[in-house]
């Protein structure tokens, strides 16, 4: 039998710190053993006497040394650079933070498509210059958004349009499993809807099929008064294809909390335009991260248990 239930691995989220995390956690889990890895040369021995491992990765060798291990509680929401087949082959299943970022990189994709539509990058300048002088603005009303991907943080940016009298597309694998959209279709139907489309928001994971997804021939398709909003990868969006659609006004504006290439250079294009605004890929920072983990580590606990299906299972 292990000695520890939960090991949290010191790998702070947006500056939070792992021993609130670990903090938390013995909360939730009074008769259980939390521990906290706090230096990376205790990895290693800790996690081979550890039931339950959370962090944001680990190496392929403390995998295939710890006996005990059945969980890994990844605190990202994607998976794709963990060592899987060390994972597969010492039987070892993954879990993922997704939900965890769901309403907060909702809420700030509505505060991007918000200061679009009413155009306060104009009224911070004018308010910073001291200028009193009205501007026009435009209406979120009666706007065409699409959203692709439809997961925890798609499905969230779309509940908070519906009240905002929208027409909402969702773009997902399965159209037939449906979504929280107007309409939902597939990856097939994406570029002959981009003309229709004032907003695009994407949220979806980098996979193949989305690498590259808008390109060239999607910004010409673009009515150039929309605006793209990137909360997923930034290798979603071409790169070079974004800056020459945004000097050329062939896209009203842009923002970015994810790049290609990430971070964002010095002297990279993307930060001299007036047209585009970049954040450091902070859309899913909450002070709720922790608890939100907690929340789905302190269920999977009992499912463990039980032998029920894991919440977040991803591996």
């Amino acid at each position: 039998m292990s000695e520890i239930d939960v090991l949290v691995l010191n790998q702070p989220i947006h500056g939070m710190s792992p021993r609130e995390y670990r903090s938390i956690l013995a909360d939730r889990l009074p008769e259980r053993r939390v521990e906290l890895a706090s230096k990376p040369s205790e990895y290693d021995e800790l996690v081979a006497q550890s039931r339950i491992v959370t962090g944001f990765e680990i190496g392929a060798d403390a995998v295939e040394s710890a006996d005990d291990l059945e969980l890994f509680a990844c605190t990202f929401a994607g998976t794709d650079h963990l060592p899987t087949d060390a994972f597969q082959a010492n039987d070892v299943r993954v879990t993922n933070a997704s939900g965890v970022h769901g309403p907060p990189a909702a809420e700030q994709v509505m505060a991007y498509v918000l200061s679009f539509a009413r155009h306060l990058d104009t009224g911070w300048d004018r308010s910073r210059d001291g200028t009193w002088s009205h501007y026009r603005a435009d209406e979120l009303q009666g706007s065409t958004v699409t959203v692709v991907g439809t997961g925890a943080i798609g499905g969230a940016i779309l509940d908070r349009l519906a009240p905002f009298g929208v027409d909402t597309i969702g773009v997902r694998n399965t159209p037939s499993k449906g979504g929280p959209a107007d309409e939902i279709i597939g990856f097939d139907e994406f570029e002959e809807r981009l003309p229709e489309t004032d907003y695009l928001a994407l949220a979806c994971p980098l996979t193949e099929k989305t690498e590259g997804l808008v390109d060239e021939s999607a910004f010409d398709l673009l009515d150039p008064s929309s605006v793209l909003v990137n909360i997923a990868r930034g290798e979603v969006v071409e790169t070079d294809a974004l800056v020459s659609a945004l000097k050329t006004n062939e896209l009203r504006g842009a923002a970015l909390d994810v790049t290609d290439p990430e971070p964002l250079p010095d002297g990279h294009p993307l930060w001299n335009l007036d047209n585009c605004l970049v954040t450091p890929h902070n859309a899913g920072h909450t002070p709720e991260y922790w608890d939100r983990m907690a929340d789905i580590i302190a269920e999977n606990v009992e499912r463990l248990e039980s032998g029920e299906e894991l919440r977040n299972l991803a591996q």
